[in-house]
């Protein structure tokens, strides 16, 4: 039986950081040592910075992003096209495209993917806000950013359904061959969708 080296708010501290994405025990003792031996410099200013990211982040009510306003800064940009929507299963996603800097336009995060398995279901995701705002005199196009996954396909099809009686145009990201990729590392479905998503040279 191991026993513990260290007191119990210590270990409730470990514990937390291992429920951290990417953190198991191991790299949430490392983690909890770092932050304990740098109070000062670490520890102090992130339970700060934690503190006041708890009072004061909301849910964007338009997109349903992370900000500390609401609507969030992507909402309230004017420069962003407000023609199109891009839409997203979580806010990662939102924050992965936006570190792209590959479009300007609005969001729309979805909250997930349909999953009957994990009892999730379409009353479950942000669906009706979607079809609510694609509504919009505005609104042309809606790019279904989600990911390639048989979740996240099904899910496509879905809220394609669901945006049929809007008139907007329903577009989705390509599938294929990676920047740099090289094909004799890529598996078959990757090919396959390169194959058929082929476009003019």
């Amino acid at each position: 039986m191991s026993r513990s080296a260290a007191g119990p708010e210590i270990e409730r501290l470990i514990q937390l950081l291992a429920k951290l994405p990417g953190l198991g025990p191991r790299s949430a003792r490392r983690a909890a040592l770092h932050l304990l031996t740098r109070k000062d410099k670490l520890l102090e200013p992130l339970s700060d910075a934690m503190r006041i990211a708890c009072e004061r982040v909301a849910t964007c009510s338009v997109c349903a992003n992370v900000d500390t306003q609401d609507p969030c800064a992507i909402c309230r940009d004017a420069k962003r096209d407000a023609s199109v929507i891009v839409v997203v299963e979580d806010v990662s996603d939102l924050w992965a495209l936006e570190r792209s800097g590959a479009v300007s336009a609005r969001y729309h995060v979805l909250g997930g993917t349909l999953s009957p398995l994990d009892g999730r279901g379409p009353e479950d995701l942000n669906i009706g806000t979607l079809v609510d705002r694609a509504m919009a005199e505005e609104v042309t196009e809606v790019i279904l950013a989600v990911n390639a996954t048989v979740e996240g396909q099904t899910t496509a099809h879905y809220v394609t359904d669901a945006l049929s009686e809007t008139g907007v145009r329903v577009t989705r990201l390509a599938h294929g061959v990676p920047v740099g990729g090289e094909l004799d590392y890529l598996d078959d479905g990757t090919l396959a969708a390169a194959i058929r998503s082929r476009t003019a040279f």
